[in-house]
């Protein structure tokens, strides 16, 4: 529950990048314990959102335009892969699986759900979730997670400059169903390029 709670502070600037995370603040916010809270926070080293330094405690992770870079770059490649390995391995019960929660995602945009956010990342990995590479999966759903960070610092604005990403998303799961998989993964580094250039805007 620490953890759960903690990581979704960080991921939503609840805990803002460079923060020191106080032990005795952290359990008052939480209301658990130390011990919880400092397992917690080791877990959240490895998962690249807090640092530890040595006799000074723990240290929110810093955010930087090189960082942001890093992460784009690394999910386009990443993701390109195993989305292409994805669709190399493409059943009709996967297709579907990929059908029903694009129309989950976009039903909870529509309405303006705050389960939208947790459909967005289940529809990014869905899509790429067929390749049979458990540690490429689990590094992607990592860099998805670096990169939700940087969604909230852009204030999860929507103004994206006329673009309609909507669209983006129908077009990249109309390539998967169409089993045109050069053309699905150069929409999806498209997808995350442009978004890329649109939020490069709000980081120091």
């Amino acid at each position: 529950m620490a953890y759960r709670q903690l990581r979704e502070l960080l991921l939503t600037g609840g805990l803002a990048p460079g923060e020191k995370l106080k032990i005795d603040r952290l359990r008052r916010v939480l209301d658990v314990g130390a011990s919880p809270i400092r397992e917690a926070l080791s877990l959240l080293v490895s998962d690249q959102l807090v640092v530890r330094h040595e006799q000074r405690g723990f240290q929110a992770a810093e955010t930087s335009r090189e960082n942001f870079d890093e992460i784009l770059s690394l999910r386009s490649t990443l993701e390109g892969k195993a989305l292409c390995q994805s669709m190399q391995r493409a059943t009709p019960e996967w297709i579907e699986d990929v059908v029903v929660v694009h129309h989950r995602m976009t039903r909870m945009k529509a309405i303006g759900s705050d389960k939208f956010e947790h459909e967005h990342k289940n529809f990014h990995m869905t899509l790429i979730g067929n390749c049979n590479s458990p540690l490429l999966l689990r590094i992607c759903d990592q860099l998805y997670d670096l990169n939700i960070r940087y969604r909230y610092i852009a204030g999860r604005s929507q103004d994206y400059k006329g673009r309609k990403v909507e669209d983006e998303h129908q077009d990249i799961l109309d390539a998967v169903i169409a089993e045109n998989s050069d053309h699905a993964v150069a929409l999806l580094r498209s997808h995350y390029e442009k978004t890329g250039d649109f939020l490069k805007a709000y980081i120091k």
